[in-house]
């Protein structure tokens, strides 16, 4: 083979290549372009119509794994004559680690509430021997007029991280 023979066939390889790699990055854009179109038009989820009926919802994700975190036994206690609590609810999270309709909007009065969240049991049958025993989220129900809450749990065998998203019934 001849130097010309061997320059031109080089020639003739590149070209190839940057061509494939052209046909890959429009292949690539056209992927993306159609995720983004599909997640852009699909239905957004409102869990059976949890604004007029989940005045309350929980959602828990495992910080560790980065995943829902199932199976987590929670309660839901009202503050009554000032300093005792009073059960109200109580659930266990789905594989997606939420609970839906733990009060009903007629039971879900204003005051204070309690969440208790059975972290230890869960981290043991996640084979981890966690720090804290439970995780607690006290706040007022609707101070401010009917809400809805949710309230989100990130969970670590030695921290937990809480957050609220609060709004008015019907948004």
């Amino acid at each position: 083979m001849s130097v010309s023979q061997s320059v031109y066939r080089f020639a003739c390889v590149r070209a190839a290549n940057q061509l494939l790699l052209q046909m890959d990055s429009s292949l690539l854009c056209v992927l993306l372009a159609s995720a983004v179109l599909l997640c852009s038009t699909a239905p957004v989820d409102k869990h059976g119509e949890s604004d007029t009926h989940c005045p309350l919802m929980v959602k828990i994700l495992d910080a560790v794994k980065g995943v829902p975190a199932g199976s987590v036994a929670l309660s839901v206690s009202r503050r009554v004559n000032g300093m005792t609590w009073a059960q109200v609810a109580s659930g266990v999270t789905d594989l997606t680690g939420e609970v839906h309709n733990l009060i009903s909007e007629q039971d879900f009065q204003s005051g204070v509430y309690r969440v208790e969240f059975d972290t230890k049991a869960y981290w043991k049958s996640q084979g981890t021997t966690p720090f804290h025993e439970t995780a607690e989220v006290v706040f007022e129900a609707h101070a401010e007029g009917h809400r809805h809450y949710t309230l989100a749990l990130l969970l670590s065998p030695f921290s937990y991280t809480t957050t609220a998203v609060v709004m008015n019934a019907h948004e």
